[in-house]
């Protein structure tokens, strides 16, 4: 097939081009490689798929209209798989713009490039983000998401609402993944597995916010890429009799799935885990709770192994020791 992925010089969108690239398929990768964090570490994905022959890369902002549109009727494509935005909760605090452009702007290009070009299945990010002020755990998609915290949180409920939208009004089929603290090699600096190691790695102390009271359903790269690549084959079908007593249920051709590890880890546990990886202790400095923050996230994933046969189980143990590996051999440490 050939397919778009957006973001393919972020993170996850590197991974999930490679693993369609290793399965025979043409991915179309559009990235703008801003400067939100090091644009070197992105470059450095990207030469590793631009390396392989059925790689074609557009670099492109989502905002840009015209850009986007030409993108779409110059190819056919069988699969989009919309991995592109502007992360971060603490960035959206000083920086809305950008999250306005990226991530609502941005999504109705693509949804419209879907629309003119007849798109099969357009598989987007989410991100567990959106169950903001959520008390039950684990998070279900049949829980209401109406108290965000962030504007980031916010962007992502309005993706999902703009999907439904088009679902429903055009047919298209439409899934989102709410993605829960994704993490491993190649990862994002300014997430805590990194942006840890960086620091312990340099005798700097690390920040732990709300005194280390804090837990997370830290869920593995790779079983991320896993989760996505099954739910593109999952095409969800409009269903006129279909009972919609949920927010995750529509008589749309509409889908949402949480991707966790459905094992929350407080996050003192979490740097002693890292600590043990990389064999040297850290200096922590305690500090309080930062808005935008949850104190929580916990997937359930009953949903996504029902519909794909799939739920991520990767320890954090190894996890960890992975990405620790990989990052002392990058930085050359």
């Amino acid at each position: 097939m050939k397919i778009l992925v957006t973001g393919a010089a972020g993170f996850i969108g590197f991974y999930v081009s490679s693993r369609l690239l290793e399965q025979g398929h043409q991915v179309v990768g559009l990235d703008n490689l801003n400067d939100y964090y090091d644009v070197s570490l992105k470059e450095a994905r990207l030469a590793q798929l631009t390396a392989q022959d059925n790689f074609e890369f557009s670099r492109t902002d989502l905002s840009d209209r015209e850009a986007m549109a030409a993108l779409f009727q110059n190819h056919q494509f069988d699969r989009v798989v919309h991995l592109a935005a502007q992360a971060g909760v603490r960035y959206s605090l000083d920086n809305p713009m950008a999250y306005v452009d990226s991530n609502l702007t941005g999504m109705v290009t693509i949804l419209e490039g879907c629309r003119q070009t007849k798109v099969p299945h357009l598989v987007y990010a989410s991100s567990s983000s959106v169950y903001g002020m959520n008390k039950k755990v684990p998070f279900s998609e049949a829980d209401a998401v109406d108290h965000p915290i962030s504007l980031y949180a916010a962007t992502k409920k309005s993706n999902e609402l703009m999907a439904h939208t088009y679902s429903h009004l055009y047919g298209i089929p439409t899934t989102g993944l709410r993605f829960f603290t994704v993490y491993g090699p190649w990862g994002r600096p300014d997430m805590a597995a990194f942006k840890f190691t960086k620091k312990i790695l340099a005798g700097e102390p690390i920040d732990v916010y709300n005194y280390g009271k804090l837990s997370r359903d830290f869920t593995y790269i790779d079983d991320i890429v896993e989760g996505v690549l099954r739910v593109m084959e999952a095409i969800p079908s409009a269903d006129a009799e279909r009972d919609c007593d949920r927010p995750d249920r529509s008589t749309a051709p509409y889908a949402l799935y949480n991707i966790g590890n459905h094992q929350p880890v407080e996050l003192l546990t979490f740097i002693q885990t890292l600590e043990k990886a990389l064999g040297v202790e850290a200096n922590l400095n305690m500090m309080p709770m930062q808005p935008g923050d949850v104190y929580t996230t916990y997937a359930d994933t009953d949903n996504l192994r029902d519909a794909v046969g799939f739920s991520p189980d990767t320890s954090l143990a190894d996890g960890l020791q992975r990405f620790a590996d990989w990052y002392r051999s990058f930085y050359q440490i």
